[in-house]
């Protein structure tokens, strides 16, 4: 039985007729590959190389979704059978999980696109936090004891520097209002196997590797708040998702990625250094 993704917080979503990925009981999620551009066929391509690469440590598989191969299945628009792709559904293991969908990298464009496509993306990397900060947050929701708070969309592309602070902030505290208390964040950020250690692993790797470079592509990053409610410990995830955009790295590092990696890695280790009183930030 395929439904509609409950905790899916951006890109095109299976509501109203439209075209969207599907998910199932067993943890799998079904995302349509798109057929009017070369976008399904790039992904699709990544994750077959990615999947057969011996040069991907194994310490940094965990971070990408895992992939079954593709299936033909009635897509969510009512246009008939189309080919998916079968990945792990992230959060089929967490229960009213907050997460966050940070998009990563000053530039989001890749050479190869068509003008229009540079165009768009130029323009919306302008005017959101993605050219001044290197990164920007595309959707998120947090938990709390009445529900979650999932601003919209046109809300969250006008975040600011001071509103990406404030939604880190919010992520690990007991409350959304305007003085997050960020009771959480020493164990959601902090620590051996934290938010934060996990991306200061994926800053090691993406230092050397030239083998991708991943255009328009996004951290997502959850963790069940309810857990800590009710007493009990949680485990937060960090995942790379979104490959329609991957083009080969030809001997290069990805500067675009790392430098918004490198980025959002000074505003989570500033949020968790302010919640301890003391700085953090030297380290970077």
């Amino acid at each position: 039985m395929l439904k509609v993704p409950e905790h899916q917080v951006a890109g095109r979503q299976a509501i109203d007729g439209k075209l969207g990925p599907l998910i199932d009981n067993s943890g799998h999620f079904y995302k349509p590959l798109q057929d009017d551009d070369e976008r399904g066929t790039r992904e699709l391509t990544f994750y077959h190389s990615f999947s057969s690469n011996t040069r991907i440590p194994h310490h940094i598989r965990r971070f990408f979704p895992v992939f079954h191969g593709t299936q033909l299945l009635k897509a969510s628009d009512g246009s008939g059978l189309r080919p998916h792709l079968v990945l792990q559904d992230i959060t089929s293991d967490h229960i009213n999980p907050s997460i966050l969908d940070i998009k990563i990298g000053s530039r989001t464009w890749y050479l190869e696109a068509s003008n229009d496509y540079v165009q768009n993306c130029f323009h919306r990397d302008k005017t959101t936090t993605t050219v001044s900060l290197g990164f920007r947050i595309c959707g998120l929701q947090i938990y709390n004891e009445s529900g979650f708070w999932k601003p919209g969309r046109k809300l969250v592309r006008n975040f600011t520097a001071n509103d990406v602070r404030s939604v880190l902030r919010k992520f690990v505290s007991s409350n959304v209002g305007p003085e997050p208390d960020c009771c959480f964040a020493d164990s959601v950020y902090g620590g051996c196997d934290g938010i934060l250690q996990r991306l200061l692993e994926l800053k090691t790797w993406f230092e050397d590797q030239t083998m991708y470079h991943f255009r328009s592509c996004s951290i997502l990053l959850l963790f069940d708040k309810e857990s800590f409610l009710k007493g009990k410990t949680p485990f937060a995830e960090v995942k790379l998702i979104d490959f329609a955009h991957v083009v080969d790295g030809n001997g290069v590092i990805d500067h675009n990625f790392l430098g918004g990696l490198c980025s959002f890695i000074k505003f989570v280790s500033q949020v968790l250094a302010d919640s301890k009183g003391s700085t953090m930030e030297d380290k970077f």
